[in-house]
């Protein structure tokens, strides 16, 4: 049969006006789970990663025929194929990262960029957007020296281009085609510059969510985009626009030239039944702001789907006459991986299965948010002996050197199989990258008591306020991130539930003089304001990230690039996994007659040792076993 000819338009010739169907796939989040499998536990995670939604693209694109896939962002970062790819890049040993391998098979036609996407430096992250078989954009991550992208060229400060334009010819309902100008750009929060300061201070500047969307819309339009897609890798935020928003995606939606928006980073998934309304949020329709958005969760355990209708009359500019969306869930088995992918795979196998030592007692974050945990205690241990002998020698070597660390795996949004759970016997590398996951460096800080205390009032705003003489009232917070119940070791406190958290679960203080934190003692004495410490923690934390106190840059005292795990590795190699006797540590403070509940994985019930240890209660319809806590 011929091809029709097109209009100047990009309209087969007709008088008549015309109705075409878009269909806009999307990933967000992915964090490199190429393959089902769980890298820390070394056993199968069915229905999760790009392989296992391999078929579902298929079977959604044999559906509809004009098809786009995109990807949100936070794709480089998160399992430990991820973590090995980057180490062999920076090495020279792999030529394709099997992340980008995976997604340039799929066909995808456009992405962004993720805060993760950092973590492993400029050079992985260049690297892996040069490898892309599809354009990489993000408006808002500003590089200088500036990169030379020649095709966007007023906007030549961008880290990679702003934005692309997707030139497609579709056929519309009637058999006729046209030719579909389809603009994407993409942004990501402006705290990635703080989170991810050691890898982009001086190099890349992360403006402003919406000054940067105030720019990009306009000039895409101007560039002749029939339809505008925005990849937010945000969630979703406030109806109320503000100066440095992390969670945008409401307010980006709400923008004129926005027709439809792929949401991620807060790793939930939208739209869902029983999700409450909020003011520009429609959950049933699958709205922000009128504008129809998805948002896949995480780990490519789901698939984003945008049906459009668009319709061109007399004016020759199409326009959404109406939407559709929904997320689909993984294939439960995955196809074979490609060659390159099944290497990458077996690689990671046999580093993650390298042994470190022994563990004679069992190490959990089960109740990690409830009481002192062992598995943190090594952690802490860790940490603290390499600062201390970092700064042995320095003017700073005298000072008492504490160590801060929180649970990065704690149930949450992460579900009943989301803690760490290292039985007796080998303890192998795989455990440790389960307890600590992410690639941040370890830093120290300089504080004093004071601002110790208010670290510690930070980290109590996990905890709901608890009315004395009430039984069964909600303990944690699930709003609150477990990675910010970031404890100080080498202390001995208690936190008083019945007070007011000083902070919100932002970091911002609300009641400047709430008291949680009470019997705040150091080696049996209480802990002087005006003593100083140094403070064993990460890069992120040091950076400022979720509002600590003490973090700015004059306290940073220790900075020598290692990673945290490598220091915990080379803590069980040179001394082994054995734990000194415990101090009491932290808990709550009594209250008679009251009683709490909190949330934990059903294997839980297999480490309640102790006389006083929670009571396990029932099963919650999403898996975890609800415990009851006698305070």
């Amino acid at each position: 049969m011929p091809e029709r000819a097109l209009d100047q338009h990009g309209a087969a010739r007709s008088g008549a006006s015309a109705l075409l169907r878009l269909r806009i796939l999307s990933t967000t989040d992915l964090h490199a789970q190429v393959l089902p499998w769980d890298y820390a536990s070394d056993r199968p995670a069915p229905g999760t990663g790009i392989a296992a939604l391999s078929t579902v693209i298929a079977a959604a694109r044999a559906e509809f025929p004009n098809s786009l896939l995109l990807d949100n962002g936070d794709f480089l970062q998160g399992s430990a194929l991820g973590d090995l790819a980057a180490t062999e890049g920076a090495a020279g040993q792999s030529p394709v990262n099997p992340v980008v391998h995976a997604m340039n098979a799929l066909g995808y036609d456009a992405g962004t960029l993720g805060n993760h996407d950092f973590s492993h430096g400029l050079p992985h992250l260049i690297r892996a957007v040069d490898d892309a078989g599809y354009p990489v954009v993000c408006a808002n991550a500003i590089a200088a020296p500036p990169r030379n992208l020649s095709d966007h060229r007023p906007e030549a400060l961008s880290l990679v281009a702003p934005w692309a334009m997707l030139d497609r010819v579709l056929t519309d309902e009637s058999g006729q085609r046209h030719r579909l100008r389809i603009g994407v750009t993409g942004f990501l929060p402006p705290q990635t510059a703080l989170w991810e300061r050691g890898h982009l201070e001086g190099r890349v500047k992360i403006e402003d969510i919406l000054t940067a969307a105030r720019r990009t819309l306009p000039r895409l339009r101007a560039e002749g985009a029939d339809i505008v897609v925005v990849l937010a890798h945000s969630g979703i935020g406030s109806s109320i626009p503000e100066p440095g928003m992390e969670n945008a995606a409401l307010a980006l939606a709400a923008l004129p030239g926005v027709d439809a928006v792929v949401m991620g980073h807060t790793h939930l998934i939208f739209p869902q039944p029983g999700q409450p309304d909020q003011d520009g949020v429609d959950p049933r329709r699958g709205t922000l702001a009128g504008k129809p958005a998805v948002m896949a969760g995480a780990y490519g355990a789901r698939l984003g789907v945008i049906d459009l209708l668009l319709e061109r009359g007399d004016t020759a500019a199409w326009r959404v006459l109406s939407h559709r969306v929904e997320t689909r869930p993984a294939a439960a088995i995955a196809p074979d991986p490609a060659p390159p992918v099944l290497a990458a795979h077996l690689r990671t196998l046999d580093w993650v299965r390298t042994r470190l030592g022994r563990v004679d007692q069992p190490m959990t974050t089960h109740f990690a948010l409830i009481a002192p945990s062992d598995a943190l205690r090594l952690l802490a241990l860790a940490q603290g002996r390499h600062v201390a002998e970092a700064l042995r020698d320095s003017p700073m070597g005298h000072l008492p050197v504490l160590s801060a660390v929180a649970p990065f795996k704690a149930g949450g949004r992460g579900g009943p199989g989301f803690y760490v759970n290292i039985p007796p016997g080998d303890l192998l590398l795989r455990h440790v990258l389960d307890l600590y996951p992410h690639p941040n460096t370890l830093t120290a800080l300089r504080l004093t008591g004071a601002e110790i205390a208010q670290w510690l009032e930070r980290a109590a705003g996990l905890f709901h306020r608890i009315t004395p003489g009430v039984v069964d009232q909600p303990l944690i917070n699930p709003d609150f991130p477990a990675f910010n119940f970031d404890l100080i070791h080498g202390l001995e406190f208690r936190i008083d539930l019945s007070q007011p958290s000083r902070f919100d679960t932002r970091g911002r203080l609300i009641a400047p003089d709430a008291q949680r934190i009470t019997h705040l003692t150091w080696r049996g004495a209480p802990l002087n304001p005006a003593q100083s410490f140094i403070v064993a923690t990460n890069c992120y934390r040091s950076n400022g990230g979720s509002g600590f106190a003490g973090t700015e840059r004059g306290n940073l005292v220790l900075d020598d690039g290692i990673p945290v795990r490598d220091v915990v590795v080379q803590h069980l190699r040179d001394r082994g996994s054995r734990l000194p006797p415990a101090a009491s540590g932290w808990g709550f403070a009594p209250m008679p007659g009251t009683s709490v509940t909190f949330l934990s994985s059903p294997a839980a019930r297999d480490h309640l040792l102790s006389p006083s240890a929670p009571e396990p209660l029932d099963l919650t319809p999403d898996g975890f076993l609800r415990f009851r806590l006698r305070l």
